[in-house]
């Protein structure tokens, strides 16, 4: 039996009317990102995979596909993640001394799916701030995402902010090892509390208490002040802290939480982080944060922050497009027709030409109007008035 048709499994086509409700999205979004001053880039799908898991990106190790280069024989890997790629181009190609805005549009492909419903090729939309340290450039990243969000239609939007300085800061005062380190920030990455647990009995009572805390401070920005009470005064918990209460203080129009515990991501940030959720989605629809550092490997380690949407997910939190219609006309050789055709085009109209012979697959094209002749000009008139006067005609 032929299985030509069939796609690799967690792999999908986007047929219409959706691949065009993902087109618009993709357009109002790198709109958007224009207008608040993002450049456009345009990286390739396939790099060098030392160039695609640079410094602390190497988190996305298992999650990229790689393939020999048939003329270097080096390694390639074609990119589960854009934004390492966009440091890359900020370090070494643009070279500049101020703030770097870049924003970018593509596919994205994994390994594994991130979840049992989900595609393993993403189609990201991000932005991403290059240039400045301080907390006025997440403030900036956070309101862009807001305002991404709100242009998506998407309903129920939320926002979680969380911070990996808080697990740092605790880890290096608990005197981690590399392996144990990696081990807890796992389970708190995966919200698996048994294995927390058993992970931070060997610990420091002090230490195994302050981590356990993290999961259980979760909800609006009130509970930073009881994550004060909670956690060790250790300075990077403090900036932590701070960093967060000016960021939930940030008007963006969106409910905002605060998840201590929320280590979401590929691994490479080392700042505050975002999380964006829509209606009842258990999985993020945008995922962000700082990630100084990781231009690293191309000899500039510049300040960086910024976020990403996966449109797939954002068409999962959207009702099913309704049908844009369009405008049926004749095959003709008429000039006026063919005039009036480009006319209608050119003001954004959907014009379909029925080509002889297959009147009868007319309900295919998704036309609500039909372009008839009437004197010397061409007009626009329902496609149901034109049907029912066939019939009377036929009658």
């Amino acid at each position: 039996m032929n299985h030509a048709w069939l796609l690799p499994e967690y792999v999908e086509d986007i047929l219409p009317p959706y691949a065009g409700q993902v087109e618009r999205l993709r357009r109002g979004l790198l709109d958007l990102f224009e207008a608040w001053g993002y450049e456009l880039i345009h990286p390739p799908l396939i790099e060098y995979l030392e160039s695609l898991l640079t410094g602390t990106a190497r988190d996305l190790d298992l999650k990229t596909f790689k393939v020999v280069d048939a003329l270097s024989g080096r390694l390639l890997g074609v990119r589960a993640d854009i934004t390492p790629q966009a440091a890359r181009i900020d370090a070494h190609l643009l070279n500049r001394q101020g703030p770097t805005r870049l924003c970018y549009a593509g596919a994205a492909l994994h390994t594994r799916p991130a979840a049992l419903t989900h595609s393993r090729e993403l189609l990201q939309v991000g932005a991403e701030l290059f240039g400045h340290a301080g907390v006025e450039a997440d403030a900036e990243v956070l309101q862009l995402l807001a305002a991404a969000l709100r242009a998506t239609g998407l309903a129920e939007v939320r926002v979680s902010l969380g911070h990996v300085g808080l697990f740092q800061a605790l880890a290096d005062a608990a005197g981690l090892t590399e392996g144990s380190r990696q081990a807890l920030f796992q389970a708190l990455q995966a919200k698996d509390l048994p294995s927390l647990q058993a992970l931070a009995r060997g610990l420091d009572p002090q230490w195994a208490q302050a981590l356990l805390e993290l999961p259980e401070l979760y909800g609006s920005p009130a509970v930073l002040a009881e994550a004060r009470r909670a956690l060790p005064p250790l300075p990077g918990i403090e900036r932590a802290l701070q960093e967060l209460e000016r960021l939930a203080a940030v008007d963006t129009g969106l409910a905002v939480l605060i998840d201590l515990a929320d280590l979401r991501g590929y691994g490479y940030h080392n700042g505050v982080m975002f999380a964006a959720y829509a209606g009842g989605q258990a999985q993020a629809v945008a995922l962000g944060g700082r990630y100084d550092g990781v231009g690293a490997l191309f000899g500039r380690a510049r300040p960086a922050t910024g976020f990403s949407l996966d449109l797939r997910r954002v068409l999962d939190g959207l009702p099913a497009p309704a049908p844009r219609g369009g405008i049926l006309a004749p095959w003709s050789e008429d000039a006026a027709l063919r005039a009036r055709v480009a006319e209608l085009r050119a003001r954004g109209e959907r014009v379909v030409q029925e080509l002889p012979g297959q009147e009868m697959h007319r309900a295919e094209y998704g036309c609500d109007r039909i372009l008839v002749r009437q004197g010397e000009g061409w007009h626009v008139q329902p496609l149901t008035m034109q049907t029912s006067d066939r019939r009377e005609e036929q009658r």
